[in-house]
């Protein structure tokens, strides 16, 4: 008997087309880079900036420009936003009113006037409390710090603009390209201007409506990835059920390292701290973190202690501290999610607002100071920290402290994931603490006894 093994053109052809498929996304998986800038507590989040044109000029246009934070929780805190663009011809900023450019950039081709900035990337960032109101607009000079939506609705930061040598129609003038934005540092990734209907806008006596002669708008996102490639924060937890105190996981943020990184944390009781907290050092600035040595290095631990257990209700005292000796935070705020949260009594010291991404979840909450009181997070030190504590009612149908439901699932601090501990190092309660103990003395008696069967009976 002959096998004969043949092979038609069709099907060798559909083996090679499904070959290079599978190469294309092997190679597609391997070159794709994630930006992380979904985030599913806040899946609308963005920052919108709204470019309104509002007069012709001879050689260009006024245009009011405002940024607008919907971010629910993730605000832009002190040195503040600094804003790019590109010019898509030759235009030049002849003045501006609540902000101001970085870099007069070269203007030595204009006789008489010059321009405010001439630069074809011109740099933006707000001016600082305090401007003279000559020089303010509505929304202006708040030193680019800009809240978040939940913390402040509607909260917006604006400035005014004169362009020359821009074309003085809607179908002359050209968008601006590549813009960018910094709050302060890296994250935000903006997409291309686009034009939509003209704002309106309506007198304070309700009475007449206006609007822009043209309008465009930008939107960006933010990726924590982008944004720093380490974490920035990290959360250790306790009970009043047991004595361990599960610390975050070592070397969250970063490790001690004086042999090839020197400087890169400093001792609490140093007598050289106050130099090295003023000093920088070389490449480094003022904004750069300076942590206390811990065993996770984060510039910000939160610790959630559940407390207290009554009769129909339990308490959590969360505590936030702050280990980076160059960083105030200002207008802070946390998210916390735990399945708990719809059943929230009374909260201490904190504001709250709950965040419903999805409608009837009801597990998230926003947490911030109060104004005046513990609003600002001080630098690492004796002050460098905020708490309050929660009052939960206990839910008979979900609620436990068994396999670590009384514990957060998820964390943020101003809108950065935190990292949380492993989820076998929670503590466990008293009565099932000695599972595992037992595991291990019944599988020592079981080797102890086979022993000894073997040395008996050999």
């Amino acid at each position: 008997m002959e096998f004969q093994c043949s092979s038609s053109p069709t099907g060798s052809i559909a083996k090679l087309s499904s070959f290079a498929i599978l190469i294309v996304l092997l190679l597609s998986c391997f070159t794709f880079t994630s930006t992380d800038a979904y985030d599913a507590l806040d899946p609308t989040g963005n920052i919108t900036l709204k470019w309104d044109i509002m007069s012709w000029t001879p050689d260009g246009y006024v245009a009011v420009v405002t940024m607008f934070n919907f971010q629910q929780y993730r605000h832009i805190q002190a040195p503040g936003w600094t804003l790019g663009w590109t010019w898509a011809k030759k235009e030049v900023i002849w003045s501006m009113m609540g902000a101001q450019t970085t870099d007069q950039g070269d203007c030595s081709r204009f006789k008489g006037n010059v321009p405010h900035c001439c630069r074809k990337d011109p740099t933006v960032v707000d001016l600082l409390p305090g401007t003279p109101y000559n020089q303010q607009i509505a929304n202006c000079c708040k030193g680019g710090v800009l809240n978040s939506w939940a913390q402040d609705p509607g909260a917006a930061s604006s400035f005014q603009v004169s362009v020359g040598a821009a074309g003085t129609t809607n179908k002359t003038v050209r968008l601006p390209k590549n813009f960018t934005l910094r709050a302060p540092g890296p994250g935000y990734t903006c997409g291309p201007a686009k034009i939509v209907r003209p704002t309106k806008f309506v007198t304070q006596d309700k009475r007449r409506v206006t609007q822009a002669l043209m309008t465009w708008n930008v939107t960006c996102t933010y990726s924590q990835f982008l944004a720093q490639k380490t974490p920035t924060c990290c959360v250790s937890l306790s009970s009043f059920y047991n004595d361990t105190i599960v610390n975050c996981p070592t070397c969250t943020c970063g490790c001690q390292n004086n042999k090839t990184d020197p400087g890169s944390c400093v001792d609490p009781n140093s007598p050289y701290l106050a130099s090295a907290v003023s000093n920088p050092g070389k490449g480094n600035n003022l904004n750069t973190p300076l942590v206390q040595c811990t065993s996770h290095m984060c510039p910000i631990r939160v610790h959630w202690h559940v407390k207290i257990n009554y009769k129909e209700y339990w308490r959590v005292k969360v505590s936030i501290t702050n280990f980076n000796y160059r960083m105030n935070y200002s207008q802070w705020n946390l998210v916390v999610q735990h399945p708990n949260f719809d059943n929230l009594t009374t909260i201490f010291s904190f504001n709250y607002k709950s965040l419903t991404p999805y409608a009837g979840l009801n597990d998230t909450a926003m947490l911030w100071g109060v104004k005046f009181y513990n609003d600002f997070l001080n630098q690492a030190g004796p002050l460098g920290n905020v708490q309050t504590e929660l009052l939960f009612r206990k839910d008979s149908s979900t609620f436990t402290f068994e396999k670590g439901w009384a514990f957060p699932r998820r964390i943020y601090f101003n809108g950065d994931n935190c990292v949380m501990p492993p989820p076998d190092s929670y503590p466990w309660l008293p009565n099932s603490s000695h599972k595992p103990m037992a595991s291990l003395l019944r599988l020592a008696m079981t080797v102890i006894a086979s022993f000894v069967f073997l040395v008996t009976y050999s």
